[in-house]
């Protein structure tokens, strides 16, 4: 299997709600907030090719929703799913299967596009994939989650018939496996990859940023908190005795790092690129 990191750019989130009880005065060193309390962070992806598939893990914030919506959040960089694609040495057309780690929209965004009215599947050859049971809590949302799911990123791929569950269909990624987690949202899926001798867990926004891996550092978009702890530490202490590489969605630095046990838990080994361990 090789592995990419995908590009999507970079957009805009409050830093209290990125950290959730911990205080400014910590968390601003880590990722300075602007005049407006706003911390810049990144829309990293992964694309897989193994064997005769081509896999492209999460989306991005996508571009085709109004100025209103994205002055909220002010996307900007110079990277994009379409160019990042491009870079790696594919097209869109050359996506087999794409894996939504979650159906928040700067997660599947891009999934979707905007053709004069029509909403399209971005990849038409793809098979687009999700937990059965988040696309339920997705489509049928709580008040505290219902801003993040949006039905024209969303009900496009089940209209064209590209949409499958992991939990429904044997998804074909050989020596690898999914990690299923609750606090941040309902089912959660995360891709736990071999490559190149290693174990590669894309953390997604269960350790949304190598800030997060203090268990407290948790946001305050999780719906199930105290579970979202749970799921971290186990997860970390198998990242550490194992020797793990966790790949960081939102983190605008620090790309992959590995991790070990310390006297005050479980904190970063080494930081770098996803290549630099693999």
């Amino acid at each position: 299997m090789t592995v990419h990191t995908i590009d999507t750019g970079l957009f805009k989130l409050d830093g209290g709600a990125m950290f959730g009880v911990v205080p400014k005065a910590l968390w601003n060193k880590q990722n300075p907030a602007d005049e407006n309390n706003r911390c810049t962070w990144a829309m990293r992806c992964l694309l897989l090719e193994t064997g005769n598939r081509l896999v492209l893990v999460d989306t991005g914030l996508g571009d085709k929703q109004d100025s209103r919506f994205f002055s909220h959040y002010e996307p900007h960089g110079d990277a994009s799913l379409p160019d990042s694609i491009k870079k790696a040495g594919f097209s869109e057309t050359d996506v087999t299967d794409v894996l939504l780690t979650h159906l928040h929209f700067d997660h599947v965004g891009g999934a979707v596009r905007r053709e004069g009215e029509k909403l399209r599947p971005t990849f038409p050859n793809a098979l687009y994939w999700c937990h059965g049971g988040h696309w339920q809590w997705a489509t049928q949302p709580n008040p505290r989650e219902k801003a993040s799911f949006l039905s024209e990123n969303i009900l496009p791929l089940q209209e064209s018939g590209q949409l499958h569950f992991v939990d429904e269909t044997p998804f074909l990624l050989s020596d690898n496996s999914f990690l299923f987690v609750d606090g941040h949202t309902e089912k959660m899926t995360l891709p736990i990859i071999r490559v190149g001798g290693r174990t590669v867990a894309f953390v997604a926004d269960l350790i949304p940023s190598a800030a997060h891996i203090s268990l407290p550092w948790v946001m305050s978009y999780d719906v199930r908190p105290l579970i979202t702890m749970e799921e971290k530490a186990r997860l970390l202490r198998q990242a550490a005795e194992e020797d793990w590489v966790l790949v960081f969605e939102h983190d605008p630095v620090t790309e992959a790092a590995t991790v070990e046990e310390t006297e005050k838990g479980v904190r970063i080994r080494e930081r770098g690129r996803l290549m630099d361990f693999i």
